[in-house]
């Protein structure tokens, strides 16, 4: 009721200083909404395309070094702009059986461009159990950073017979920069793989304003899946393999579900998710996504489409995702090479 009050005075409240103040109220409006929004992470289609954003136990589930670049454009039609990059690079260390990484994202979302900006350090150590199962912790420690450009948001009173002149207002707050920690586990052997991922354990904080109660909630991810069928010679990889995957998200009291399915004939991959699968999801029949790829030895090159199946359907323009992943030796492995134990989900 406050809220509503202090919008009612200053719509009604006339003097020099009435669009000032309706300019400030304006802001915190759209921020308030905007931060609600945000509170949801980015989310990719590929997820083993981006495999250090799943888990930080994917760093270093590699024979030796890896690089990988994902874009993400969604809801093209929606006004505004929608998009999230990432880049990261990970390497395994064979004499320590452990795996580093490092992983950069950037989101950003409106035409103000409120950005996310999350640069992290992670690490994993392999463990093996038994000549079959392998578990992997996994570390990602980061820094935050919150931004808005107050420069490309228009007021009508910027707006005039010439076009548009310039705000002679500063904006009202800085930048929010934060540190947070995320921590994984997965479970594999040579068909089956699982795991489960905690990520903003740190709670980092997320207002303009200094407000210390608005912070971003811990976000909880559980995946897995399992090599239904694959067809290959002894001591070469696979020609031939269909996975099933499933991957469940839970972030402030928001549900999301995917199930999907690939079938990799070499060189070529395919794949076909559902999202929102009810019972199990805050929005039952969100989304089905296909999936497109090229698997060579050393580079992965995908693309994904979303296609919206709610009563958006006629609104979002569904959501592109492209992904690029180059694995690449550097050193003489030798009798190290045995050591390693892939993991046995797709490369998308």
């Amino acid at each position: 009721m406050h809220f509503i009050s202090l919008i009612s005075y200053l719509i009604v409240e006339t003097g020099p200083d009435l669009q000032i103040r309706i300019k400030y109220t304006t802001v915190l409006i759209i921020l308030l909404i905007s931060v609600s929004l945000k509170g949801q992470d980015p989310h990719f289609s590929q997820f083993y395309a981006n495999a250090l954003y799943l888990a930080p136990s994917f760093a270093g589930a590699i024979e030796e070094n890896r690089i990988s670049i994902n874009y993400r454009n969604q809801w093209p039609a929606v006004s505004g702009v929608f998009n999230t990059y990432s880049f990261s690079y990970d390497r395994y260390m064979p004499n320590f059986r452990s795996g580093i990484g490092i992983l950069a994202t950037y989101d950003v979302a409106g035409s103000g461009d409120l950005s996310t900006t999350n640069i992290g350090l992670l690490y994993s150590y392999d463990i093996q159990l038994n000549r079959e199962w392998h578990i992997r912790p996994g570390i990602n420690f980061k820094f935050t950073y919150l931004g808005l450009n107050y420069g490309k948001l228009i007021w009508n009173s910027m707006i005039t017979a010439r076009g548009t002149t310039p705000s002679v207002y500063p904006p009202p707050f800085e930048g929010v920069a934060d540190v947070d920690f995320a921590f994984s586990a997965l479970a594999y052997n040579d068909r089956i793989w699982g795991g489960v991922n905690f990520d903003h354990l740190f709670k980092p904080r997320q207002s303009f304003y200094g407000d210390w109660d608005t912070h971003v909630p811990v976000k909880v991810n559980v995946f897995g899946g399992i090599q239904i069928s694959r067809r290959g010679r002894l001591l070469n990889r696979y020609s031939e393999v269909i996975s099933v995957a499933a991957n469940i998200k839970y972030q402030d009291r928001f549900w999301q579900s995917d199930l999907g399915l690939y079938y990799y004939r070499d060189p070529v991959i395919f794949g076909l998710w559902y999202r929102g699968i009810p019972f199990v999801t805050s929005q039952a029949g969100d989304a089905i996504i296909g999936l497109i790829g090229i698997k060579t030895q050393n580079l992965h090159i995908g693309y994904s489409y979303d296609f919206t199946i709610s009563n958006l359907i006629a609104s979002t323009g569904g959501s592109h995702e492209i992904s690029l992943v180059y694995e690449f030796i550097t050193s003489t492995l030798g009798s190290r090479r045995r050591m390693f134990h892939a993991v046995p989900c797709p490369e998308f």
